[in-house]
């Protein structure tokens, strides 16, 4: 198992209808993964597909504490109600090649 920092990139389709909510729920989401973890998030949006989002967490040392964290605060918001049907969440996590 690596002991490089792990960058997460996790990425959804928001739903039209729900993008004027979602957007200031994330970003409630992202200050309070900071607090508790220590780690930074952005959230950005694909340049030609307005409701593909994607939030990018970078420096991942404690990968066990932040999936928890994150998976927590995904519950307690209800993330899924803001989700375009048949989207979900898709977390990739890639590490530095040495």
């Amino acid at each position: 198992m690596s002991t490089a920092p792990v960058s997460y990139y996790v990425y959804y389709r928001v739903a039209a209808a729900h993008a004027g909510d979602a957007r200031p729920a994330i970003a409630s989401m992202l200050a309070s993964l900071e607090r508790r973890t220590g780690v930074a998030g952005r959230l950005l949006r694909r340049e030609d597909e307005p409701l593909l989002w994607m939030e990018v967490y970078e420096n991942v040392r404690d990968t066990a504490e932040f999936d928890a964290a994150l998976a927590a605060l995904i519950e307690t918001q209800g993330f899924g109600a803001w989700l375009a049907p048949g989207s979900h969440r898709h977390i990739e996590r890639f590490i530095a090649v040495s």
